[in-house]
């Protein structure tokens, strides 16, 4: 993924709502699950880490989920952090193309 790219992802992140939440329980397979089916359904979601209970730092959680997902991280920001994946079927994002 290019930096315009990224960049471009980054500004659709900015409305979007915060639809994952790592706890105390940290990455579950169900954490995963919900992850994966968002992210098939919209392309790109937006997670948290719960720092003051949560096992795993933010970017470690995004690396995580993002691998088991087969997603990317587009940011970690904070306790915050955006995933992207594209949908083979039926894509909503039209990234810029690469030069």
């Amino acid at each position: 993924m290019t930096s315009k790219q990224r960049a471009f992802l980054r500004s659709l992140a900015v409305n979007i709502d915060t639809i994952l939440t790592s706890g105390k329980a940290g990455i579950s397979a169900e954490l995963i699950k919900q992850a994966d089916d968002a992210l098939t359904k919209r392309e790109i979601i937006k997670g948290r880490v719960l720092p003051e209970t949560s096992p795993v730092s933010p970017r470690e959680a995004a690396e995580e989920i993002a691998r088991k997902t087969k997603s990317e991280v587009v940011q970690v920001i904070g306790s915050r952090f955006v995933l992207y994946r594209r949908n083979p079927k039926e894509p909503k994002i039209v990234l810029p193309k690469e030069k």
